[in-house]
């Protein structure tokens, strides 16, 4: 890259003063050929550039001087623009080169001022600023602070500038206005002392920028004004203007608004980008539409500098805040302006954008200077010095310094040689390397390649061409994609609103989770009960809080957000909560700046940075002092830097990027509300050393509490350089205010903890302290004295530990005796603050009470706890709380949680009429909300025993329960338990012997004489249960002092049921009998009885499953055998048998269980086991067992014995019968006009018989089914050119004369190209086909069954005929 050109700048523009000095020179030889080849460009040149060249600029702005009295002064400035005209506070005289001087000879002290250079033509103005200070010679015998140099000659004083107080007398407000109003913004101030040559400077800001746009500025007679002529959505933010002097500032604040009538509002902030000779790209911001509808698009527009003719770039709106501009023309400069369109129209165009000039960024560095001999230069070229004929060469460093979702913009390095000939480029990209640019050579290394789809890849590469040839192609790029379309930011989170003025409110937000390259938020403002929401911004604010002005004192409002970026806005935000509109109750105006920070102190210093502490502000100016500022300078030196540009939250700050060795100072600022406080005495010179030593260094922030008249608390913060081993513990000193002599309140031992009680101390008298830190090495530097302590106790500063008498909770107490609006209490454990609160400890403040509640106390809350109150002059208590006295709370604590219901008088009891027995008990007082349970022999009675049970409310407190059936089994303890809210309480009464007996008869007796005067129907004795010998299951009652009219019902589980039979009452028994009495049967089971004299009842316990067990085992008969087309029968008749009753079958002993091969069941008459396709392994001795509640009753059977030979032919049958051994599918799939064979080995003695069925009809053999069963074992169906008919469910049968089997065969067909069907099995089980006649057995002669035959009786082989033709007899009877 060659050097800057004479008179040219940074942007490679060339100074046209110095142009016009070589065209002078060159005029004469106006025949010399390259005098015409320059001036041609000459003249090329100005024409490109002048259209493009507009406003002027500083290239060296004034620099400030401070000289000495008589001696002379040089300013300089250079400036670059286009016709410029220069007009400066003094006489600046310009050279030919574009430098402008101004030359004081001899400076005397009235030349002291601030001098301004302004540089101006009809395209704009600049200016720069420098001050020129005059000193005298110092005085004799003044001292210098220098004077340690060796120099003779007087050195420069040191600078005290003049203090100019500036108080703004009449301010402005905040501004509502709407586009295209001129608004003024003025503000009068008094200026004292008045000086006319130390006049202060006004300064404008926008939003915290400098600005210069439609407006105008003005400061005259104490006044300062700024007008926007032309008030635009740009122009909207908040405005300061800031009066500066030399000895300070002051600034005031307000807010513009522009809102925007009519629909839609128009985009803002138009911005240009990468501006090519034949392109632009152009962005902007989307407008609010809080009170519109969706934007659906824009148009942009633009206009060639010099013509008011718009035109429109893109034909139908874009939805994106970005477009790029094609097909500008070389070296003509244009405007740019964006609409909105939505559902209502076309907004008014934005603010038009600065003009720009369509001009290839590279051209300039193509450009070549040639001397001529002395200072002179010839300018041209690059192309025009290299050979001719020559092709250009490759171009390098191809990349993509922007990409977007539909366009990338590429950048190379040119060529280094071109040949004397004009040269383009050719791009190309992936897809057989396709040329881009076919229609218009590229004349610039810098190309934006539009057309691109969202989110996928690319390589480009890049070839130079000339007239004589292509160059080689460039090294293809890395993979670039183009940027996917992430849609509009994600809704903002919640939205916080907070008091500041009577006038305005501070709304904050959270960001995003998905920001989607966020430009800003827009705030809508609605008033609560409202749905008309406007727009509290009309320009995106980047930061998530903002303040909303202009409200009504005392509406309430609500608040939302929206997110945007460039595809537009995102969803609302939720509401914020309603908030009022009133002034805060802190005001700035009644509370003063912050005193100074002191004590400044050096923590630790690695050669490189310091870690500094110092002590808060004694006064805080009544608002919490919450930002500091640090300053440093070397010692010895005047002027302090500022070390933290953002505040600092905390008073300790590491600063960084100090030089080793260098000894420094430090100064700190406090800041409030209020304003930023007087700075900090300078700090101790602070050596510049890493430290090294092996003992601790200091510790900081020492605080006090419970400052009693002879002892007080130190607690401080562990050191931040912890030396060569860890810390191991901590000393104490303190001495008396103004002593030296230092004394260790714990020289024995160090305390391992950050927290200590001096004592010894004497009353009233004042004292410091120090803390030293120590670790194996010994003990560190101590800390900083503290301020001066005086040991006096504050009354009222006791803490009390009580247990509460109504929750139980474990609560300290404390009360303070001072209390502020700031004061707040902190509650520690150990003096460290308790910030957990998982085991719910709760802290409660109200007023000057604060209350530290254990809602859930236990061991771990052994400790010493303690309290201070900010903001007061250290009130603050503690109390320990030791394992002794938790031990006696936590059972006072439990007592009061759990209490217990005093009784009055305990469980007794009264008989009622009819013998009911009534239990009661009187409490001393009970609400009405008490719950009770009562209890007989440790059992809970429910509300089927209970007949009647209540509470009597107010001064008796009485419960009592009835029992209807008080017997002899009733004997024993009785139980009432009360609960009453926490309360609880139990009474008893044991009724056993004698005591039982005299209850019981006189129950008895209470009963009879009932029974006797009553004269409507009534139960003479209880509903009962009674099972019969043949198991059969009753209820039954007696009646009596019945009539005609007088019915009896039955309940079960109060659901009315209806006997069999009719009921006869006439012999006064009643029976409800209850058939297949199973578990079902269970239930409360209840009688009434009733005519028009009266109705009476009875119930019976749902327990009476277990009377069932009577006899059913005693009744079995012995075991019988039956054959089935399945297997073998075992049987067993009973007089009653279910499937819920304990019956166990065994096989030799083995216990068996219903499964595949054996089924277990029954009848209502016998139990059943089967044996299914019995085999040799089921010989063998059966037995069945039937267990009720006292007996086991046991039935045998031998199956190897006397009837083997029946077992022998029944094995025989079963493994001869027809069977299916294998080799067919559950499912076939084929294609149509195939052939299908489905083939299976079967097998059977005598041969079985094999048969075919489709759907349940016989498949009969012709020209399509053959069917063949080969050697009696291999069957087959074959079907020839299936089709689509041929589908269905196939079914094989193989049959003898001892039964066989049948199997099924889904079959499936499809058309030639179509989608193979899913096969889906299904596990379909093989049928069991029973023989057609009943098996014969072989043997003697059959004897005639008797009719009455149920069981096996002696074992003798005549039995076994017996048994043999009860199966053929009763076989097809079941298979049917």
């Amino acid at each position: 890259m060659m050097d800057a050109l004479p008179g040219q700048g940074s942007t490679g523009r060339l100074s046209l003063a110095w142009l016009s000095s070589l065209n002078r020179v060159l005029k004469k030889n106006v025949k010399c050929p390259l005098y015409l080849q320059v001036r041609k460009k000459m003249v090329e040149k100005y024409v490109r550039e002048e259209s493009m060249i507009r406003g002027p600029k500083f290239l060296t702005t004034l620099r400030s001087h401070t000289v000495w009295e008589h001696t002379p002064v040089k300013l300089y400035c250079t400036v670059e623009g286009f016709r410029l005209n220069t007009d400066v506070g003094s006489s600046f005289e310009p050279d030919n080169v574009g430098i402008h001087n101004l030359e004081i000879v001899k400076c005397e002290t009235d030349d002291t001022a601030q001098y301004t250079a302004v540089a101006s033509n009809i395209h704009g103005q600049v200016s720069t600023q420098a001050s020129v200070i005059v000193k005298r010679f110092r005085e004799e015998g003044h001292l210098s602070s220098y004077a340690w140099l060796p120099y003779t000659f007087p050195m420069l004083p040191e600078i005290k500038y003049t203090k100019i107080n500036i108080t703004f007398l009449e301010t402005f407000g905040s501004v509502f206005g709407t586009e295209g109003d001129t608004v003024t913004l003025a503000a009068t101030m008094n200026i004292s002392p008045n000086l006319a040559n130390l006049q202060p400077e006004a300064q404008w800001f926008r939003d915290g920028n400098t600005f210069s746009l439609t407006i105008i500025t003005a400061f005259n007679n104490s006044e300062s004004k700024l007008t926007l002529l032309h008030l635009n959505k740009d122009d909207e933010g908040v405005y300061t203007l800031r009066m500066v002097t030399k000895g300070g500032d002051a600034a005031h604040s307000a807010f513009v608004s522009c809102a925007v009538p009519g629909s839609p509002g128009a985009p803002m902030d138009i911005k240009i980008h990468d501006a090519n000779r034949d392109y632009v790209i152009v962005s902007w911001k989307p407008p609010n539409t809080t009170t519109e509808g969706p934007i659906i698009g824009y148009f942009v527009d633009r206009c060639e500098t010099g013509t008011e003719n718009w035109v429109q770039c893109n034909d139908s709106p874009i939805k994106i805040c970005k477009y790029p501009v094609p097909g500008l023309f070389e070296g003509h400069s244009y405007y740019f302006r964006v609409r909105a369109i939505n559902s209502k129209g076309i907004s008014k165009p934005s603010r038009m954008s600065d003009p720009i000039a369509a001009l290839d960024p590279t051209e300039f560095e193509r450009l070549h200077a040639i001397k001529l001999g002395g200072k002179l230069d010839v300018v041209t070229y690059y192309d025009d010095v290299e050979d001719e004929k020559k092709v250009p060469g490759t171009p390098s460093k191809l990349h993509a310094p922007e990409t977007d979702r539909t366009y990338v913009v590429l950048s190379w390095k040119p060529a280094p040689y071109h040949g004397r000939a004009p040269v383009w480029y050719y791009i190309e990209k992936t897809g057989a390397w396709q040329r881009v640019n076919t229609q218009v050579p590229v004349r610039s290394p810098r190309y934006a390649v539009f057309d691109l789809a969202e989110g996928k890849q690319y390589l480009f590469r890049v070839l130079a061409a000339n007239m004589y040839g292509s160059s080689e192609a460039s090294e293809p790029t890395e993979p670039i994609q183009t940027q996917e379309l992430r849609g509009v930011p994600s809704a903002p989170g919640q939205v916080v609103a907070t008091r500041q003025t009577d006038t305005s409110l501070v709304i904050q937000w959270a960001e995003p989770k998905e920001p989607n390259n966020l430009i800003g938020y827009y705030i809508d403002v609605c008033v609560k009960g409202s749905k008309d929401w406007d727009s509290a911004n009309h320009k995106p604010h980047k930061s998530n809080k903002f303040v909303v002005q202009g409200l009504t004192t005392g509406e309430t409002y609500v608040f939302r957000v929206q997110a945007i970026n460039e595809l537009g806005l995102s969803d609302e935000s939720q509401e914020s909560s309603p908030l009022s509109v009133k002034a805060t109750l802190f005001s700035v105006n009644d509370h003063t700046i912050p005193s100074a920070p002191y004590d400044i102190a050096l923590l630790a210093c690695d050669g490189e940075s310091m870690v500094l502490n110092w002590k808060r502000p004694v006064h805080s100016g009544g608002s919490p002092v919450a930002e500091y500022y640090i300053n440093k300078r070397r010692h010895g030196e005047h002027t302090w830097r500022e070390v933290n540009i953002p505040p600092i939250k905390e008073r300790l700050f590491k600063v960084e990027h100090l030089s080793a060795g260098a000894v420094y100072e430090f100064m700190v600022y406090g800041g409030s509300l209020a304003g930023l406080g007087a700075p900090s005495a300078p700090s101790k010179a602070f050596h510049c050393d890493a430290w090294t030593m092996p003992e601790p260094g200091p510790a900081y922030d020492m605080t006090f509490c419970e400052i009693r008249d002879d002892s007080v608390v130190v607690e401080w913060k562990a050191p931040v350089y912890t030396g060569a081993s860890p810390i191991t513990g901590y000393f104490v000193d303190f001495a008396k205010k103004g002593s030296d002599e230092w004394h260790c309140s714990n020289e024995s031992h160090a305390v391992s903890h950050r927290y200590h009680k001096v004592t010894g101390l004497e009353a009233g008298v004042s004292y410091v302290f120090r803390v030293r830190a120590a670790n194996s090495e010994g003990a560190g530097k101590p800390s900083l004295a503290s301020n001066p302590v005086v040991a006096k106790a504050v009354e009222g500063t006791e803490m009390t530990c009580t247990v509460d008498k109504e929750s139980g909770d474990i609560i300290l107490s404390f009360e303070s005796c001072q209390i502020t609006e700031s004061s707040h209490f902190v509650w520690k454990k150990f003096y460290k603050e308790i910030t957990d609160f998982s085991k719910e400890i709760v802290i409660k403040t109200e007023g000057s009470t604060s209350k530290l509640i254990f809602k859930h106390p236990d061991q771990g809350d052994v400790g010493c706890f303690s309290v201070s109150v900010t903001n007061t002059d250290g009130v603050s208590a503690s109390h320990e709380i030791h394992a002794e006295e938790l031990e006696k709370m936590l059972a006072k604590s439990y007592g009061i949680r759990h209490p217990v219901i005093p009784l009055k008088t305990q469980l007794a009891y009264k008989i009622l009429e009819r013998g009911r027995m009534c239990f009661w008990l009187q409490a001393e007082h009970i609400s009405s909300a008490v719950t009770y349970k009562f209890f007989g022999n440790n059992k809970e009675l429910s509300a089927n025993d209970i007949t009647e049970h209540n509470h009597i409310i107010g001064f008796t407190g009485i419960i009592e329960f009835v029992l209807d059936h008080f017997t002899e089994d009733s004997e024993g303890t009785f139980t009432v338990q009360i609960e009453d809210g926490k309360a609880r309480g139990q009474s008893s009464l044991v009724l056993i012997g004698d005591d039982f007996k005299a209850a019981l008869a006189d129950a008895e007796h209470q009963r009879s004489e009932y029974i006797r005067v009553k004269e409507g129907p009534h139960f003479s004795e209880f509903l009962s249960v009674h099972v019969g010998d043949d198991c059969s299951v009753a209820l039954i009652c007696k009646v009596d002092n019945l009539k005609k009219e007088t019915a009896l019902h039955w309940f079960k589980d109060d659901v009315e049921i209806t006997p069999e039979g009719p009921a006869s009452l006439a012999s006064g028994a009643c029976k409800f009998p209850i058939s297949l009495f199973s578990k079902a049967s269970t239930g409360i089971y209840k009688a009434t009885i009733s005519d028009d004299r009266g109705k009476d009842h009875i119930c019976t316990l749902k327990n009476a499953w277990f009377f069932l067990f009577f006899s059913p085992g005693s009744s079995a008969a012995e075991l019988a055998i039956h054959c089935t087309a399945t297997g073998i029968q075992l049987h067993c008749h009973m007089k009653y048998y279910t499937e819920e009753m304990k019956i166990h079958w065994l096989h030799a002993e083995s216990k068996l269980s219903h499964s595949e091969k054996v089924h277990i069941g029954g009848t209502p008459a016998m139990a059943i086991m089967e044996i299914l396709e019995p085999t040799e392994k089921d010989k063998g001795l059966y037995h069945i067992q039937i267990i009720d509640t006292e007996n086991t009753y046991s039935r045998t059977i031998d199956l190897s014995g006397d009837g083997k030979q029946f077992c022998d032919y029944m094995i025989s049958t079963f493994l001869d019968r027809g069977k299916v051994l294998g080799g067919l599918p559950d499912v076939v799939t084929i294609m149509e006009k195939k052939t299908l064979s489905l083939t299976c080995t079967v097998c059977g003695d005598p041969k079985p018989q094999v048969t075919w069925f489709k759907n349940g009809a016989e498949v009969y053999p012709d020209d399509q089914y053959l069917v063949s069963l080969e050697s009696g074992k291999f069957a087959s169906l074959t079907i020839k050119g299936v089709s689509l008919e041929n589908s269905g469910r196939y079914t094989m049968t193989v049959q003898n004369k001892y039964g066989g089997e049948s199997v099924d065969i889904v079959v499936s067909i499809y058309k030639h190209g179509d989608t193979i069907p899913q096969a889906k099995p299904t596990l379909t089980p093989k049928s069991i086909i029973p023989p057609k006649r009943p098996i014969e057995i072989p043997g003697p002669k059959v004897v005639t069954p008797s009719p009455a035959l149920a069981h096996v009786s002696s074992p003798s082989l005549p039995q076994i005929n017996h048994v043999t033709i009860l199966a053929a007899v009763c076989l097809p009877l079941l298979l049917c």
